[in-house]
């Protein structure tokens, strides 16, 4: 019954209204950017026994030791098709054969239930004949015993062998209260388990509905991401073709914007050498005339009578001989001028090359601008059509059966759980039935176990080794009292039980091997998948029922599986065979009037790359012949003195020869002179060395900017052509490809979202987890977990008691012979060798003192003495 309301749930969830097709895949895509809100649900997916699971495992341990075969998925195909049958004809051989084979797999458990058969009518009989025979004083009826030289040993292995039993009567009785407890107490958790399972499906009735809802809600936020860079076109598509044109043209203008760098600093290096050789060749005539001047006063005053006379005139030989040295470097007014190249490098300035270069520049920079222009056109029709796109979808899940599904579902699912509800009130009654029987059994059992163990309590206390049999003591006599009433009441009880333990037994047993374990293992699900098996005229039950498309295989396995996978509804049911969601949700259908939109973008982009007045300019710099100048001449001078001697040390030296002569004139007159040699070394001189120093700069700017000029401005018209054909020959190919790569951007959001709704519709929306769960609840749980288990616990231990209730009778019966007070005993005299003496005492060889009314000493008692 359980297996049934479990496949009802399932066949409830998908309604009668589909028809068939093929199963979506169950693998997403690697990644995605949506993800539906996740479901929780109360019920636990498994059901965990807890500690007392160890003793389930215990008797399934022994169900397999009495029913080891596999499940017999065969021979029950074969019950289930004998079962449509109209009329089963019994002498058929198919017939026959299938009978063996149930008592082949029934071997087992035919066995135990003859032993306990055997059990049950024996028991009784042999109690009858028992009584019957104790009653005649007989089979130890008669109040006498034997006096046997191993009778305390015996007395002993009796004792304790009865104790052993009765422990493990009591571990029996132990299984069978536990067991009655768990089935009281999982059954008061039915209600809440059945209220755990109707919470869940009606979350799932209730969320399936959002899920819809924020699988529309989420075609905003594609659309908007769309919309984005609809709006943002300048920069990615725009700035998409910049970034594939600019390392092809970038290199290019920074090449030529160094180039009209370095013709404007040839032309400053120019100017500045042309105005310092004219200011040299100005300082270089003014520098002679001075030092011809203070020669021709220093020969003046070197005429002086002083100098006729030694040792002055030596000092004046010297200082005549060292004028030769006061002359200015004529070379630097012989430098050649620069007034050509600076001509040609100013035709060069003519063109301005530096605004070319910006303004090719410029051409690049506006490309994101000009794509934004000239697309606004086409990015309002995409839009229009992104809208269309979204009322599309909207209609498609709105034609999606779904409400018709949860309405009919919902419908079910009150039936069902008012039907639970209503009889849990009398499944609860008829538990508390099952378990007052149980407690009265297991109390029974207790009853007789007690009356054992205080038998055994009793005759081990209440022994005296030297009491005679006749002369026990009352506590003795009462624990064998005790072992009888647990045997008359085990006789009387025992087969009562052991009818009970065999009917459980049958139906716990079967349930256990036909239903619990064939379901975990799933072995029974293909049971009922087998082709024609449930109706001859359907090869697939499921696809039959649901579709009345019986070929298309669709089976409980996997059905089940896909449901505790927490597969959608509709993929799991293949539900595309009423409503395809692909072909509605149509890929190609809707991305292609986006791409044809895509496709009526045009961009034209004018890039401008020097033009032929830039390349000539270029052309004219390589040809003004800076790099053909002779530099070298220039630099020569700067490392020469302006003067042949250092004036500064000549006028030092002057002055220092002038002071060793004596007082006067000439002494004064050579000391002005020298002064004035300073003046001009201060004056003349440094500036004309000051004019050297910038010469110097101009010449290595000049010298740097001329190296390797031709080659340098031939690289850059090559670089420029080969740029040129690049804009000429791939732009367009650029536009295009650039284009295309953000239509699929754009495209690819769609394609992106409606595989992710095909896939949360196929795999996510309305997933049948909790109507799998609410099936193991049902079968895995309820009907195994919570009554076969305890059943099963609760015949195994009632069984095993009341099987060894057996052998605990005997050796209590033998025990009590011990513990009772005789009313006879054996009496041997060893003095008296006479056989009619003997002979009196009867062929018996025991006193019987009711016959002969004397006293017998040996019979007394010693506290009687």
């Amino acid at each position: 019954m359980a297996l049934v309301l479990g496949s009802l749930l399932l066949l409830g969830l998908c309604g009668n209204s589909f028809s068939g097709g093929q199963p979506s895949s169950t693998d997403a895509p690697k990644a995605w950017n949506y993800e539906l809100p996740a479901t929780k649900y109360e019920t636990q997916d498994s059901h965990k026994a807890g500690p007392i699971g160890i003793l389930f495992e215990l008797v399934h341990i022994f169900l397999y030791v009495v029913q080891p075969r596999d499940f017999p998925e065969d021979t029950l195909r074969k019950v289930i098709q004998k079962a449509y049958e109209s009329k089963i004809d019994y002498d058929k051989p198919e017939t026959v054969i299938l009978g063996l084979k149930i008592v082949y797999y029934e071997a087992g458990i035919i066995l135990c239930c003859v032993l306990g058969l055997l059990f049950i009518i024996l028991m009784p009989l042999v109690g009858y004949f028992f009584c019957m025979c104790r009653c005649c004083n007989k089979c130890g009826g008669e109040m006498h015993q034997r006096q046997k030289e191993n009778g305390p040993f015996l007395r002993k292995c009796f004792a304790i062998s009865l104790l052993v039993i009765c422990i493990i009567i009591s571990i029996g009785i132990f299984y069978g209260f536990v067991a009655n407890h768990q089935v009281r107490t999982r059954i008061k958790r039915s209600r809440k388990l059945a209220d755990s399972n109707f919470k869940d499906l009606r979350t799932l009735l209730n969320e399936t509905p959002e899920q819809i809802k924020y699988i529309l809600a989420q075609y905003n936020t594609t659309k908007d991401k769309a919309f984005t860079d609809l709006n943002s076109i300048s920069s990615v598509l725009g700035g998409g073709i910049l970034d594939r044109l600019r390392p092809n043209i970038i290199p290019v203008l920074d090449e030529i914007k160094s180039m009209a760098t370095a013709i404007k600093e040839t032309k400053e290096a120019l100017e500045n050498m042309n105005s310092t050789l004219k200011s040299l060749h100005q300082q270089s005539t003014q520098l002679s005339s001075s030092l011809t001047s203070v020669k021709t006063s220093l020969r003046s005053s070197l005429n002086d009578p002083l100098c006729l006379v030694r040792p002055s005139s030596e000092t004046c030989n010297s200082i005549r001989l060292s004028l030769s040295q006061l002359n200015s470097n004529p070379e630097l007014r012989q430098l050649p001028p620069v007034d050509a190249e600076l001509d040609n490098v100013n035709n060069v300035l003519r063109t301005d090359l530096d605004g070319l270069v910006q303004q090719g520049y410029q051409s690049l920079n506006d490309i994101p601008d000009r794509v934004q222009r000239q697309t606004t056109t086409v990015v309002a029709g995409i839009k229009r059509v992104l809208n269309s796109i979204g009322s599309d979808i909207d209609n498609v899940t709105q034609r999606l059966p779904i409400q018709d599904i949860l309405s009919e579902f919902s419908v079910y699912v009150n039936n069902t759980e008012s039907y639970i509800h209503r009889n849990l009130p009398t499944l609860e009654e008829y538990d508390s039935y099952w378990w007052l029987g149980g407690l009265v059994i297991c109390s029974l059992l207790t009853l007789i176990v007690i009356f054992y163990y205080l038998g055994l309590l009793c005759g081990v206390c209440g022994y005296d080794r030297h009491a005679t049999p006749t002369t026990r003591g009352c506590v003795s006599n009462t624990g064998g009292i005790f072992l009888m009433v647990g045997v008359g009441l085990s006789f009387l009880f025992c087969w009562i039980l052991m009818i009970i333990v065999v009917l459980t037994f049958v139906f716990g047993a079967n349930v256990e091997k036909l239903i619990c374990e064939p379901y975990t293992s799933k072995e029974l699900f293909r049971v009922l998948d087998t082709p024609y098996l449930l109706n001859e005229d359907w090869e697939y039950y499921l696809s039959g029922k649901l579709f009345n498309k019986s070929k298309m295989k669709l089976t409980f396995e996997q059905v089940y599986s896909d449901c505790k996978k927490n597969r959608g509804t509709y993929g799991t049911l293949h539900l595309q065979n009423s409503f395809n969601i692909s072909e509605r949700l149509n890929i190609n259908e809707h991305t292609g009037s986006i791409s044809s939109e895509l496709e009526s973008l045009k961009v034209n982009l004018n890039i401008f790359l020097l033009g032929a007045a830039g390349r000539k300019n270029l052309q004219d710099f390589a040809a003004c012949g800076i790099d053909r100048m002779n530099y070298d001449s220039y630099l020569a001078q700067t490392g020469k003195s302006p003067a042949g001697v250092n004036l500064l040390s000549f006028a030092y030296d002057l002055e220092a020869k002038a002071n060793s002569l004596p007082p006067g004139n000439l002494r004064n007159s050579l000391k002005r002179d020298a002064q004035t040699i300073k003046t001009i070394h201060q004056q003349r001189v440094l500036p004309i060395e000051q004019s050297l120093s910038t010469l110097y700069q101009s010449v290595k700017i000049l010298q740097r900017t001329g190296n390797g000029l031709l080659e340098r401005v031939t690289r850059i018209l090559a670089s420029l052509d080969f740029a040129q054909n690049f804009i000429t020959n791939n732009t367009s190919s650029v536009i295009i490809e650039e284009t295309k790569k953000y239509g699929r951007t754009i495209i690819g959001y769609f394609e992106h979202y409606l595989q992710w709704i095909e896939f949360s519709i196929s795999e996510k929306v309305a997933s049948c987890k909790p109507v799998a769960t609410a099936l193991d609840t049902a079968v895995d749980v309820f009907l195994c977990s919570y009554i076969i288990d305890p059943l099963n616990l609760f015949w195994f231990g009632i069984g095993k008691a009341t099987v060894f209730l057996l052998p605990a009778l005997i050796f209590a019966v033998k025990l009590a012979k011990y513990y009772r007070r005789m009313d006879s005993e054996d009496v041997y005299d060893d003095v008296e060798t006479i056989p009619m003496k003997n002979m009196e005492n009867g062929n018996n060889g025991y006193h019987k003192d009711h016959v002969y009314g004397i006293h017998n000493p040996v019979m007394t008692s010693p506290s009687q003495h």
